[in-house]
């Protein structure tokens, strides 16, 4: 069996090859939307109750570098500030609809990349990735258990 550094180099050079072709995918994309951008958008999308201060936290930066980013995509129709109905205090950041329609076109342009890439391999090849990330997957979980449910780097 390789060693274990052996194969987190492999695991490494893998995901950089991902990575691309992810990257290939979203620089396509028309209008193009900066990396940063995009990561708010995807947690705003994941949490419906997302404001200022949790996008900070979940960003992990100040708050005025939250707020200056959610400035862009306002200006830029992607995002609207509303007041939260359970508390008027707290402003909710949402999604608009081009925003949502700016995802799924997205999400959609990766898996045509994933799939293209996949095509080229074995069936068995694929199965093959699929276990191992599948394996990965479960093995971070029982990490991320182990540290109170925080991820390490």
């Amino acid at each position: 069996m390789e060693r274990v550094t052996d194969v987190a180099s492999a695991v490494e050079s893998t995901v950089d090859a991902l990575v691309a072709v992810l990257d290939t995918a979203r620089l396509a994309q028309s209008p193009a939307v900066p990396p940063a951008q995009l990561r708010v958008l995807t947690i705003i999308a994941t949490n419906r109750h997302t404001n200022m201060s949790r996008l900070a936290d979940a960003l992990d930066v100040v708050p005025s570098s939250a707020s200056r980013l959610c400035d862009r995509l306002e200006a830029t129709g992607l995002l609207r500030r509303v007041p939260d109905p359970r508390d008027r205090r707290e402003v909710r950041l949402v999604l608009t609809t081009s925003a949502r329609r700016l995802l799924d076109d997205l999400r959609e342009r990766r898996r045509e990349a994933l799939a293209t890439v996949l095509d080229r391999m074995t069936p068995a090849a694929r199965q093959g990735f699929v276990d191992a990330l599948q394996a990965f997957a479960s093995a971070s979980e029982v990490n991320d258990e182990a540290n109170g449910g925080l991820r390490t780097a």
